[in-house]
């Protein structure tokens, strides 16, 4: 019932509001969160019965689907609630995801059986990633204690989806109506403002670690630094992640963005034609450019949306959590 809240909530959301933010809201935002809920709930449920196993990998890759639909969203309650990071915790550079879970394995530390105190734990060893490494490592092997770590991790994940999901029922309304007596969004421009920097930075996140983490130097190529390599999800993060970043374009612009949606086509394309689930060839020249080249794509959806966009909204990016600090 409670994944249906939010597709219940969008319909209610008030007529009055600026057109691009309640869009953004009923039509992006509550539905993006109702289905990372629902995927995880599922992804929870299979956890339990089959651990590791094909069925929990399959319920894990449809989570991470959904959680690629809606990660781009870093404002609202998913920063006032800090949960960001224990959702993904990538990138994860001096590898404390790796460590925190081979800690928990070697003492078989108890916390692991108990889904609500484990939340107390580093979020290193919480959210997707510490999840892929129980799944797909080959160096961790199948045990009663992987199982309930299994288990605590999927459960968790759940029970953050739908806190979100259930906060943003009320948070739609905060977006989608700003005005003076709002004080997070005094006026369209500040709301605008703060959707267009999710916008911008999700591409920003696309072109700088989703891919130039695996790109690396031309002498010094780090395809291991890809996003989700265990799980064979590089190229398709970012895949999905145009995706959804083009359905809130679309969603925020109050006028035609012909322009805009003209790079994002070309940027899918090049995308789903890399052929390259995680980016292995870009130690070699041929594939190294088409990553390249997807990046200037990706700079291309910027440089025509901050007008198409931006400009006709009279906002520009701002700071934005993935931008660290």
């Amino acid at each position: 019932m409670k994944t249906r809240l939010p597709l219940i909530a969008a319909l209610l959301l008030p007529v009055t509001a600026h057109a691009g933010l309640r869009e953004v809201a009923q039509d992006h935002i509550l539905p993006g969160y109702a289905a990372f809920a629902q995927a995880t709930a599922n992804l929870a449920a299979t956890a339990e019965t089959d651990c590791t196993g094909d069925a929990t990998r399959a319920a894990y890759q449809q989570a991470f689907d959904a959680w690629m639909g809606i990660s781009h969203i870093q404002f609202g309650p998913i920063e006032d609630m800090n949960l960001s990071l224990a959702i993904a915790y990538w990138p994860d550079t001096k590898n404390r995801t790796g460590k925190a879970l081979a800690g928990l394995i070697a003492a078989e530390d108890p916390i692991a059986y108990d889904r609500a105190a484990y939340r107390e734990v580093s979020i290193a060893a919480q959210g997707f990633f510490a999840l892929e490494r129980l799944l797909y490592d080959p160096s961790i092997d199948a045990s009663d204690y992987v199982c309930a770590l299994t288990g605590s991790i999927a459960g968790g994940l759940a029970d953050t989806a739908t806190m979100l999901s259930d906060a943003w029922v009320d948070y739609a309304d905060v977006l989608a109506t700003p005005g003076p007596d709002n004080p997070a969004y005094p006026t369209p421009e500040d709301a605008a403002r703060k959707v267009f920097t999710a916008l911008n930075s999700g591409l920003e996140f696309d072109r700088d670690t989703r891919l130039g983490r695996p790109l690396g130097t031309f002498d010094r190529p780090r395809p291991t630094r890809a996003e989700a390599r265990l799980s064979a999800r590089s190229q398709r993060n970012v895949e999905l992640s145009l995706a959804a970043l083009q359905d809130l374009a679309e969603k925020l612009a109050d006028d035609p963005i012909p322009g805009t949606l003209a790079r994002f086509d070309i940027a899918r394309t090049s995308a789903s034609d890399l052929d390259d689930p995680v980016f292995d060839g870009v130690d070699t020249p041929m594939q190294r450019f088409r990553v390249e080249a997807l990046q200037q794509d990706v700079r291309d959806i910027q440089t025509v949306m901050a007008t198409e966009i931006g400009a006709a909204l009279g906002v520009s990016a701002g700071f934005n959590s993935l931008d660290g600090d």
